[in-house]
């Protein structure tokens, strides 16, 4: 008898002290400004992240040996309040083309310069059910926290 998993997503909410316009930008064109160099795949170092604007632009980190390291792509392009990029990132930590979560992210802009982001991984189930993947979707909320923490320190949080 197989086991339903539950469909799993971390989700996250905060405001920062820029307009959507702004949020959006440094969240898309500035992603190295703010991207950890920790959280990055392959063996080489993380020299740069980078998300190519527009639906189907590619989401990678560019490793200090010169190689590309794929991590998803754009589904959803639609500046200056919302984007969705697939994570193509398995719970063992290697691209797989044929795995989809979704990172999902709303910009509302409350007035006052401020902006509300609304951040939602989603479909974090598809990674399976193996003691692998339960493990590391358990670790992964304080992973986002961490690198969202590092945007908000970047765009004004």
């Amino acid at each position: 008898m197989s086991q339903t998993i539950k469909p799993a997503a971390i989700r996250k909410s905060f405001t920062v002290r820029a307009s959507r316009e702004k949020a959006f930008e440094i969240f898309t064109k500035g992603l190295d400004k703010w991207w950890p160099r920790t959280h990055s795949i392959g063996d080489s170092p993380l020299k740069k992240a980078v998300l190519e604007p527009g639906v189907g632009g590619r989401w990678f980190g560019r490793l200090e040996d010169g190689r590309e390291q794929m991590w998803g792509d754009v589904l959803v392009w639609d500046p200056p309040g919302h984007l969705v990029i697939a994570w193509r990132i398995s719970h063992e930590w290697g691209f797989d083309p044929n795995l989809l979560t979704e990172v999902d992210v709303t910009f509302t802009e409350t007035g006052a310069g401020e902006t509300h982001i609304d951040f939602e991984h989603r479909n974090l189930e598809r990674f399976g059910d193996s003691e692998a993947a339960v493990r590391t979707r358990a670790g992964m909320d304080s992973g986002w926290t961490l690198i969202l923490e590092s945007f908000k320190a970047v765009v004004g949080g």
